[in-house]
């Protein structure tokens, strides 16, 4: 081709240009900077996730208090287990109705979706007067945990280049604690009242933002629409046509393999790459759930109460918050530099040891040993270091891998498996918590957490695969033991 050609040459926005045979590669720098943002406004969505999460800590004080509670009554031991843990169960249910309309409305349409679950939710908090109003609350917030939690994933792994889709699976994570610490700094410092208003408007502003991103490219080739999968690549590349035509040929070729059967449920148990993806993204998740993190978070403020620590417990909880967000906010910086399996084996290693340190504070309370005078900072050590190399590994990169490790006609299954998985766990944990405590003692509880992360120690080790750099193609094919 000869210069006057090239001058010629401009670049079309129609996908019936890129099939003709004029039709030439160049080579552009592009920008990460579109997939980014898109990246960070869905995770306003996380922020949602995690002031649900967080807020039983500040609230449960205050619902005790007579003169700081809504209610009507003061709830039960019982009903406070079941405030607790109904959004594990509402996250339970989610997914298998999250994950087909994934499928048929999109991913973009069904997080938006999400946004309404919390936002009712906040008003019936907002207006309530009894037990059972919150309960319902707390299970709408469920729901929407359920659908962010399967949906985002989905969105993540499809609008992220492969060198930028770990950092961007990561912020999952780092956006969950950030809504964690908003409630932990928030609440326990005002009224009741105060902290829905402020947990009500990140809902609303996820809503506002997330509207003006698009959908992801596969899911359009997914549906047949080249062109609108041409429009949406452009935008998060910061490319032309021609810089995303490479790409756009492989997510088309990798959806369109992978749909030519539509995928079922027997179709992901069938396919031998697909059952050892299932297996590493279930035990990763169930791990997760093992270690205890969701007590730790529900429970903190109550905990750090029972350490008979100095420190007031209002600030020992902001304080873990603290330390979660640092702590998540460097997994998406080294990630996609040291590898998933990595950093896996060191949070494992490094939750063995301080849920163990953990239990043995809890033992020399129990037997009223002397040294418990000194040690007093233990129990806030510890737990900041747990929460540490929680939030770096098995916090975020779980969610990453489920993103990057199935093909697209049994994904919305796949992450609908998993995350149920992971909220089974997650309830069943939160409502025999109290049950377990009472029965063996703290230091067995934080003991058998231990021993769980020493398992998920070797399971990583030994069943992990590493998808640092891969591509989702190369990924499949390493599932399916091609070179």
């Amino acid at each position: 081709m000869n210069p006057a050609e090239l001058n010629q040459y401009q670049p079309v926005a129609t996908f019936e240009k890129l099939e003709s045979p004029q039709h030439f590669y160049r080579m552009e720098k592009g920008s990460p900077s579109r997939q980014f943002l898109a990246g960070i406004l869905v995770n306003l969505a996380s922020v949602m996730v995690g002031t649900a999460l967080g807020w039983t800590s500040p609230i449960a004080p205050k619902l005790a208090s007579k003169d700081e509670t809504p209610l009507d009554t003061i709830p039960t031991a019982s009903e406070n287990s079941w405030i607790a843990s109904l959004v594990a169960l509402g996250a339970l249910i989610a997914p298998f109705v999250a994950g087909p309309l994934a499928e048929r409305f999109g991913r973009r349409l069904t997080l938006l979706g999400s946004s309404a679950f919390f936002i009712v939710s906040w008003v019936l908090l907002l207006t309530t007067g009894t037990v059972v109003q919150v309960l319902v609350a707390r299970f709408l917030q469920g729901l929407g945990v359920g659908f962010v939690m399967t949906v985002q994933t989905m969105y993540i792994g499809e609008i992220a280049s492969s060198e930028y889709r770990g950092a961007l699976g990561s912020l999952m994570q780092l956006c969950i604690v950030t809504g964690i610490l908003y409630v932990y700094s928030i609440g326990p410092f005002v009224s009741y009242h105060a902290l829905q208003w402020a947990c009500l408007v990140l809902p609303i502003l996820f809503a506002v933002t997330f509207f003006f991103m698009p959908e992801t490219p596969a899911y359009y080739i997914s549906k047949g629409e080249k062109e609108r999968a041409v429009e949406s690549l452009c935008f998060l590349r910061g490319k032309t046509v021609d810089g995303i035509q490479e790409e756009l040929n492989e997510i088309t070729t990798t959806v369109e393999e992978s749909l030519k059967n539509k995928g079922t449920v027997t179709d992901l148990f069938r396919n031998p790459g697909n059952v050892k993806a299932l297996i590493i993204c279930a035990g990763l998740i169930s791990f997760q759930q093992l270690s205890g993190i969701n007590v730790i978070l529900f429970y903190s403020q109550s905990i750090f109460a029972s350490t008979g620590s100095s420190l007031e417990p209002a600030i020992s909880t902001i304080l873990v918050g603290a330390v979660q967000v640092l702590a998540s906010g460097a997994t998406p910086l080294i990630v996609d530099r040291l590898g998933r399996k990595p950093i896996l084996l060191t949070s494992a290693g490094g939750m063995c040891l301080s849920l163990i340190t953990m239990g043995l504070y809890f033992f020399l309370k129990h037997i009223d040993s002397p040294a418990v005078p000194s040690v007093g900072w233990l129990p806030i050590l510890s737990l900041i270091f747990f929460v540490t190399v929680y939030c770096i590994g098995f916090g975020p990169l779980p969610w990453a891998v489920l993103g990057e490790m199935f093909p697209a006609n049994v994904k919305s299954i796949a992450s609908s498996i998993v995350a149920s998985t992971c909220w089974v766990l997650g309830f069943i944990i939160l409502q025999f918590f109290a049950d377990l405590d009472k029965a063996v003692g703290s230091h067995w509880s934080f003991w058998i957490f231990g021993i769980f992360c020493a398992v998920a120690f070797v399971f990583t080790f030994t069943t992990v695969m590493e998808t640092k750099g891969l591509s989702l193609q190369e990924i499949q094919d390493r599932l399916n033991g091609k070179q």
